[in-house]
């Protein structure tokens, strides 16, 4: 074969293989048939190289009739066949074809049964003993500022990090708290600390709403990193084939840093469903990596079944049950979860969103979100509450107020501040479903705690601390409260490490902190006694959900 008739193959060849290596080195994507970016980036490989063998042929075959007419005469016209286009053309289409084949209009039962979801007894599950320290109740916005803050008193730290946005609730020791790392301020603050990696991350409490750094070996795999040290890219390379999504940030029990993502499986058609058939764990200072099934999973790692998609998976689950076409028109018996619109900052078309909150429970963190109908009333059927780590979902059958309704009652309660509301949880208050949040000022601050009752959203109380605010709606509900209950008040006898006085909307609060880092806290005013203690003195409380309720000195 002339040199002539190779070239064009050739130069397609290699074109190909180089945007193809470009795509899979820039976009990561998984090296699985189930993945339709990688049809993708197949399908477009394969159309640049017919395109450039159909060019690189026209070219030639220009230059060879030139030559042949001789110098003075006019260069023959370039011609492309679209013939060449007719192979990856049918390969887009195919790719299209199957995408459509596997969604929810042809295979809305299987979608369904995606979830499995059971009904569960709310006063049995979500027992008064979890008590108000196992609620999660601060959002992303507040810790963001909180670990900011934080941050921007280490001068040594802010001027080459940031704090990510993108924090983890966890269950850090049976408490819930937020985690996030800290990510390389540009390219050139990684080109100047790669050696060294990032020292440290940025714990927030959502109970105390304090935050803290954490100082730790340097990691040097993490996703603000470049090339191979990404840690989107490193995995990538360790495990090809896996499908991994939802990389986050966590801690283990004795504060040592992990990345975690979850791996995903396509089960309906080829490129449709979506299911967690385990996780990957990666150490960002050795680089060294775990797989896990779902049934292996440790007991410290916290989100694998990872709440956007436990929403996702239980629309389905509420909207398809009575098939595609139900869901579109009759709409019977179709439920979701609760939702907000949002607009993308340089579009105005809203889009919906599910929104939930977090509880800390048995040494995990649950994901709990209202349920309503889909007819976008404001009120709900029931709540959903998820595990994160194993996907156990179960239904509570209640009735009462959205949390978008109850948001608004809390801040009607105090509108004159102008404050607003986080999104609630949900605890049980004496066999009462009701809903819990904090109260922000326009800079972010907490001010006050409001619950609200689900099924009477007009039975509103609002205070400065959460004990406060949990007595003051027992006694609007009629309960008996003889102060605290006795089955939830706890005595304990610690040394003190160091003392904060905090002011809270006026009033003025003790907050104790323990030699094992524990935080106790109690309202000045009613607990004089506390203003002599020092630090080293040795105490002996009684207390329920970290409030003091008697404080006396020993020695």
């Amino acid at each position: 074969m002339k040199k002539s008739k190779i070239l064009p193959y050739i130069i397609g060849v290699v074109t190909a293989l180089v945007f193809a290596g470009l795509c899979l080195y820039i976009f990561t994507p998984a090296i699985n048939a189930h993945n339709i970016g990688l049809w993708f980036i197949i399908d477009f490989t394969v159309l640049i190289f017919t395109v450039v063998v159909g060019l690189s042929k026209g070219l030639l075959a220009v230059k060879k009739r030139t030559s042949a007419k001789g110098n003075n005469k006019k260069p023959s016209k370039f011609k492309f066949s679209f013939e060449y286009c007719i192979l990856p053309i049918i390969l887009i289409g195919l790719t299209v074809f199957i995408s459509i084949v596997s969604c929810t209009v042809f295979n809305a039962t299987a979608y369904a049964d995606i979830l499995k979801v059971n009904d569960s007894d709310f006063t049995a599950d979500l027992a008064e003993s979890v008590g108000t320290d196992s609620i999660a109740l601060m959002d992303t916005a507040s810790a963001q500022m909180l670990g900011d803050r934080e941050i921007g008193s280490l001068s040594d730290v802010v001027s080459q990090f940031n704090v990510s946005d993108n924090y983890t609730q966890i269950d850090y020791n049976g408490k819930p708290i937020k985690v996030s790392a800290l990510d390389y301020a540009g390219f050139f603050k990684w080109i100047n600390n790669k050696s060294n990696g990032i020292k440290g991350y940025v714990t927030v409490n959502p109970v105390t709403m304090s935050a803290s750094f954490e100082t730790c070996d340097g990691m040097k795999y993490v996703p603000s990193a470049f090339f191979h040290e990404d840690a989107y890219r490193y995995l990538w390379i360790k495990y090809p084939t896996l499908m991994l999504e939802n990389l986050h940030f966590e801690i283990d029990e004795n504060g040592k840093p992990y990345y975690v993502a979850s791996v995903i499986e396509r089960t309906i058609g080829l490129f449709g469903g979506k299911t967690v058939t385990g996780c990957v764990v990666l150490d960002p200072v050795s680089g060294e990596t775990e797989k896990y099934n779902v049934s292996e999973i440790p007991r410290w790692i916290d989100v694998v079944f990872y709440g956007d998609l436990i929403c996702e998976q239980y629309n389905w689950y509420g909207t398809l049950q009575n098939g595609y076409m139900n869901s579109i028109f009759a709409k019977k018996d179709c439920k979701q979860v609760t939702t907000y619109y949002s607009s993308e900052e340089d579009n105005d078309d809203q889009r919906p969103i599910s929104d939930y909150g977090y509880i800390a429970k048995d040494g995990d963190i649950w994901i709990y979100t209202g349920v309503t109908s889909v007819n976008g009333d404001s009120s709900n059927i029931g709540f959903l509450l998820a595990n994160e780590r194993t996907g156990e979902s179960r239904y509570y059958s209640i009735a009462g107020a959205d949390e978008k309704s109850a948001m608004a009652a809390a801040e009607g309660e105090v509108q004159e501040k102008g404050y607003q509301a986080s999104f609630p949880s949900l605890i049980n208050i004496d066999g009462h479903p009701t809903y819990i949040m904090v109260l922000k000022d326009s800079g972010g601050l907490v001010k006050l705690y409001a619950t609200v009752n689900v099924e009477q959203y007009n039975i509103v109380t609002t205070a400065a601390t959460q004990s406060e605010c949990i007595e003051k709606y027992k006694k609007a509900l009629g309960i008996e409260t003889s102060d605290i209950k006795q089955e939830t008040k706890k005595e304990k006898t610690l040394t003190i490490e160091s003392i904060k006085y905090i002011d809270i909307d006026g009033n003025t609060y003790i907050y104790l902190i323990d030699v094992n880092k524990e935080i106790f806290k109690a309202k000045a005013s009613a607990n004089e006694n506390m203003l002599l203690l020092n630090s080293g003195d040795t105490v002996k409380i009684s207390y329920a959900d970290n409030t003091i309720i008697t404080c006396e000195k020993i020695g």
